[in-house]
């Protein structure tokens, strides 16, 4: 799987060992950046997965911030991302099930990096069960996205 990982500078830390360990997965890993601790701004990589995941170019995204929850909100804006920030083992890979994840979003100033490994591994080998009660919560969602997305 090609997986897109980006960090502003509170993730970056942690974002340098997930690159490495999904790699050790056997998956291929994208850094996006950032490549330092130098202060940036979490929307333009937030906008850089979501570029990579709606192309196509990538199937599945890992944002970092210090916090997890700016880069959540800020890759929620943009249409056909959805983006969770887990601070758990059972949301990252429920989220993927129950509601089709898209993007792991992990505080860098929260989570541990033992955690934050084995929270990549469960997102990624979870699958979206498309059971009906999934699906038809999922459709609700697109649709909420939608009717919002005409306004603009």
């Amino acid at each position: 799987m090609r997986v897109a990982l980006a960090s502003d500078h509170a993730g970056f830390p942690l974002k340098q060992e997930l690159v490495a360990f999904v790699r050790q997965l056997g998956h291929d890993a994208v850094d996006l950046g950032t490549d330092s601790t130098a202060a940036c701004d979490y929307p333009d990589f937030a906008e850089k997965i979501a570029a990579e995941i709606l192309s196509g170019r990538a199937e599945r995204g890992i944002l970092l911030c210090g916090s997890g929850i700016g880069a959540s909100v800020a890759a929620n804006k943009i249409p056909g991302i959805r983006a969770g920030n887990c601070e758990d083992y059972y949301s990252s890979h429920q989220g993927v099930e129950h509601d089709a994840m898209n993007v792991l979003v992990l505080g860098g100033r929260i989570v541990g990096g033992a955690l934050a490994q084995d929270m990549v591994r469960a997102y990624l080998h979870a699958t979206y069960t498309n059971e009906e009660r999934h699906a038809r919560r999922l459709a609700k969602v697109n649709a909420i996205e939608a009717r919002y997305s005409r306004q603009s």
